[in-house]
């Protein structure tokens, strides 16, 4: 295909869209399908064939429309109606009204914050393409970075503009992404085939409790992930691909594939892509589902085929990754983020976020919280904008209590915090970490050492046993903290626990271990008293711990 010839596609199937009166859009991502969402897109798409209503209506299924609480939702375009909770037998009275006055008992309003307050640039196709036609994705503007990219801009040129916008890495801890792309450029592998092998990677291997946006990103937008990485390929003289992502996303995988073999029958993936001497190719690696493989040296063993272990570094992946040669990983959102950098400027994308934290971030709402989903925000918003307006509030007339950033990794926030901007900074002088973007609220209702505990596990569960600190370690700290929930624990004891969090933290050989105290450290900094009571009172605040064996021991 040509630039020319991808220029005329989007055309064609921008025309063919105006000529259409009303847009059915049905989200067909994983948590709508869980309420039936199939099913309510097959009803619909019948109804309309069998009244002969093709030429006006058209209903197709989509990405991720946000709101996953709300689901199976429906997006009505150009009208801008939003329905929720419908089900099959929904589909005449929602057919009926299209010329019509809405459903009222299924409106959903799109002018509520948790709609008008995101600003959208990784999610911007999400709920409005077929994330299985390649065609749409061309319609709005898909696959032009990568056209213009390879017609008009030099390597160098690509890798500046990524670095000006600001981009940080959005998988973890912010590391500068044009930082990483211009190490890789720099690094000197093995000269194979008259150039030097590189290889690009995309980890989708997300593993964090209560974790769902790379997942949705994949099942919404699969092509602009492609794009994304083919765009990084080019900047940083690599010809091959790898995504790996974790068997738990069947859906994510089968559109991933079928994105594929679309991109290389269409030729923006293959060889000579867009006429240039420019060749890029992508192949899936499936994950067993191992927290560990997030971490990119244990990702790059497990691609290789081996167990998924980490090393030590230096050397960086960048330097020497898959099969020891310089290799760029990046994660979902951050290669989600590239196309829209290019197609805009790197001005446009710095003029967002703060002046350290620029662009904006995708977070998964999960726990006590009104409107649990998908939102992206600009970098700096307030936790308190986020959870309270965009979120909706604590459901049930309770009373906010904390807020977990950044997964196992990270830490709990508590209320006298909810002013603070949300950045990498600000998050980490807070005891947390921005993540991958995991941000699950707790009411009243929570204890804070049972949550502790819970990470804990969980760290400890998904060590992979290579280094003692975290492998001997995790399992110490999460005997300590099971006996402070049974009232069993004296003082002495919650001082052998921050002497553990203290060594596991800096002698941990990866990031696993490195971060697995953060939930610890930042309850025990913020919800000290809890602790207090459980070990001196023998009771527990929230009322979630039973102190059995304690009262079976007294």
């Amino acid at each position: 295909m040509t630039r020319e010839e991808l220029q005329a596609l989007a055309a064609k199937q921008e025309q063919a869209a105006y000529q259409v009166k009303h847009h059915v859009n049905v989200c067909v991502a994983a948590g709508c399908l869980s309420s039936q969402a199939d099913a309510v897109l097959t009803a619909l798409q019948t109804l309309v064939r069998e009244r002969g209503l093709e030429r006006e209506c058209q209903v197709k299924g989509v990405g991720c429309l946000g709101l996953c609480k709300a689901g199976p939702l429906i997006a009505v375009e150009p009208q801008g109606i939003f329905y929720e909770h419908v089900t099959p037998a929904d589909a005449p009275a929602l057919v009926e009204a299209l010329d019509a006055p809405p459903v009222e008992r299924l409106v959903s309003s799109a002018e509520i914050p948790f709609f008008t307050r995101q600003t959208k640039i990784a999610l911007e196709n999400s709920g409005r393409i077929d994330p299985e036609r390649i065609e749409e994705y061309i319609a709005r503007g898909g696959y032009a970075a990568l056209a213009e990219v390879l017609n008009e801009r030099t390597p160098a040129q690509v890798v500046e503009e990524i670095t000006r916008s600001g981009l940080r890495g959005r998988g973890g801890a912010g590391y500068p992404t044009g930082l990483k792309w211009s190490t890789v450029v720099k690094a000197q592998g093995d000269q194979t085939r008259e150039r030097l092998q590189k290889y690009v990677i995309c980890n989708a291997d997300e593993g964090d409790p209560g974790a769902f946006m790379d997942r949705s990103m994949l099942e919404s937008d699969p092509h602009r992930i492609l794009e994304g990485m083919a765009i990084a390929a080019y900047a940083v003289g690599a010809d091959q691909g790898y995504i790996y992502v974790r068997a738990e996303y069947p859906l994510a995988i089968k559109r991933l594939k079928t994105a594929i073999r679309q991109a290389e029958r269409t030729g923006v993936l293959g060889n000579n892509i867009f006429s240039s001497p420019f060749s890029f190719r992508v192949e899936l690696r499936i994950g067993a589902g191992a927290f560990v493989c997030g971490e990119e040296t244990a990702l790059i063993a497990s691609i290789e085929g081996g167990r998924g272990l980490p090393r030590l570094r230096p050397p960086y992946p960048a330097e020497y990754g898959l099969w020891g040669k310089p290799t760029l990983i990046n994660n979902v959102e951050t290669y989600a983020s590239v196309p829209a950098i290019l197609r805009n400027g790197s001005a446009w994308f710095a003029n967002i976020g703060t002046e350290k934290s620029k662009g904006t971030k995708v977070f998964a709402l999960a726990g006590a919280i009104q409107n649990t989903g998908l939102v992206e925000v600009p970098m700096g918003i307030a936790l308190r904008e986020i959870i309270f307006e965009i979120g909706g509030g604590i459901p049930n007339g309770k009373k906010f209590k904390a807020v977990q950033t950044g997964g196992p990794s990270g830490g709990c926030i508590p209320a006298q915090h909810l002013d603070s901007p949300v950045d990498y900074e600000t998050l980490g002088q807070l005891g947390s970490i921005m993540g991958s973007g995991g941000m699950i609220v707790m009411d009243e209702t929570s204890c804070m050492v049972d949550v502790a505990r819970y990470f804990m596990e969980f760290c400890m569960t998904e060590s992979c046993g290579k280094c003692v600190p975290c492998r001997v370690g995790t399992v110490h700290m999460y005997n300590l903290l099971t006996k402070i929930t049974q009232g069993r624990a004296t003082m002495d004891d919650l001082v052998m626990l921050e002497e553990l969090c203290d060594l596991v933290r800096h002698t941990s050989l990866c990031g696993l271990g490195q971060s697995a105290p953060n939930p610890v450290n930042s309850t025990l900094r913020y919800f000290r008293d809890e602790y207090l009571a459980h070990i001196h009172a023998h009771t527990c605040p929230a009322g979630v711990c039973q102190m059995e064996t304690f009262k079976e021991t007294a």
